[in-house]
């Protein structure tokens, strides 16, 4: 499948981004994404070579510089919440597999945005602003996904560094990635609090990352094996047993704009199903006559609306927090309410599209059939809906 072939000319609205919650320069950014992803042409068949071409276009074109802080070449002086959504709801428009690729470098360079020294930062950011070198972020493995203080990778001191030995998996961009954050235990007895943060070379003596993981929307995910893995003390990413919060306030930053690529996918079935229904002819009518079309549109409206002012509100507010220093607690609730609503929503509404298209629904090279696919996982990763619904019920019984 070539991206964006069944486009049929298509732009996403624009009109969301004179809300209150953006600035001038947001509605700017996204008019110039929307207009320059009109004109890729990126044949997705292998997922994989995919990646690397959006990456390198992404690069290439100045859209990755969103991804990192202006002091390492970066668009913006701080990593911007709310140009992380305008930019991740606008690809996934076009092409969800390209917002993966740009929201891969910001997760898996965003703990050294963070954290990292000024020479790591030098090392990463720049090549990871440019396309030059593609990010990664390891923390989940066999038994610790939802349950992050139940990892089993191991990192102990040696006298060049340190030596990790264990497994990661549902690693976006694994066995593709230049580096990879990974996330280990420093010290077992202490839970989340014995959690720290390292940066792996690609390739490196004892990492294995060839054991591909495929799923039914393609995506580049491998398991990665780590066996006496050695690196250097200046490895270590950020403070000794500072991994935890680290990786959670990386996850922070990204929450909202996990809940922009739902919208954006939202966005694209919405569209494809009012062409549909104008020009499909049915019983001497279009399918657009009929109420029962007006009204299954107007539900779709309304769960696109709902999940873009939430998802839109937490970005706000996580740049708001960024800049006073406060609220963050605010942000935590809002993000995930933003991350649950939009993506519980956006599968709902590509149902209703796909639905909206009978029989041709279901073909594959379908725009809404892959759609229906690329979905799926969004309710699962960084941060499963459940998980989301326990952050908000315990919240409320604060």
């Amino acid at each position: 499948m070539v991206a964006f072939e069944h486009a049929h000319g298509m732009h996403p609205p624009q009109a969301q981004w004179e809300l209150p919650f953006f600035e001038a320069h947001h509605g700017e950014t996204a008019q110039r994404l929307a207009d320059w992803a009109m004109f890729q042409r990126v044949d997705e068949t292998d997922d994989r070579a995919a990646c690397k071409d959006w990456v390198k276009r992404l690069g290439h074109d100045g859209w990755l510089r969103y991804c990192v802080p202006a002091a390492h070449g970066g668009a913006l002086p701080a990593l911007d919440s709310r140009s992380l959504v305008v930019l991740r709801e606008t690809l996934a428009f076009h092409s969800p597999l390209a917002d993966f690729a740009f929201a891969m470098q910001g997760l898996g360079s965003g703990a050294i945005t963070l954290a990292g020294t000024p020479a790591q930062q030098a090392a990463y950011l720049p090549a990871v602003a440019s396309g030059e070198k593609i990010a990664a972020f390891a923390l989940s493995e066999p038994d610790a996904g939802s349950d992050v203080a139940a990892m089993a990778t191991r990192a102990v001191p040696s006298e060049q560094g340190w030596t990790l030995d264990g497994c990661k998996t549902w690693i976006s961009n694994g066995d593709l990635a230049d580096f990879y954050v990974v996330f280990a235990k420093t010290d077992p007895q202490a839970g989340s609090r014995g959690i720290s943060a390292f940066i792996v070379d690609a390739p490196q003596a004892g990492l294995d990352s060839r054991e591909h993981i495929h799923v039914m929307a393609p995506h580049p995910l491998a398991t990665l094996r780590f066996d006496a893995c050695a690196v250097g003390e200046s490895a270590l990413l950020g403070p000794l047993h500072g991994g935890f919060k680290l990786a959670m306030q990386t996850l922070d930053i990204f929450r909202a704009s996990v809940a922009a690529a739902a919208l954006g996918m939202a966005r694209r079935a919405f569209a494809e199903a009012v062409a549909h229904a104008k020009q499909r002819k049915m019983f001497g009518q279009t399918l657009a006559d009929f109420q029962l079309t007006q009204a299954r549109l107007g539900e779709m409206s309304a769960l696109i609306d709902a999940a873009a002012l939430l998802t839109y509100r937490a970005a706000w507010q996580r740049d708001r927090s960024a800049t006073q220093g406060a609220g963050t607690a605010a942000y935590t609730t809002a993000a995930a309410s933003a991350k649950l609503t939009a993506t519980e929503n956006a599968q709902r509404v590509i149902d209703m599209a796909l639905q909206m298209f009978g029989g041709r629904g279901v073909q594959v090279g379908q725009k809404v059939e892959s759609l229906y696919r690329d979905i799926r996982s969004l309710r699962i990763y960084e941060g499963a809906s459940e998980v989301q619904l326990l952050i908000l019920g315990k919240a409320a019984l604060r």
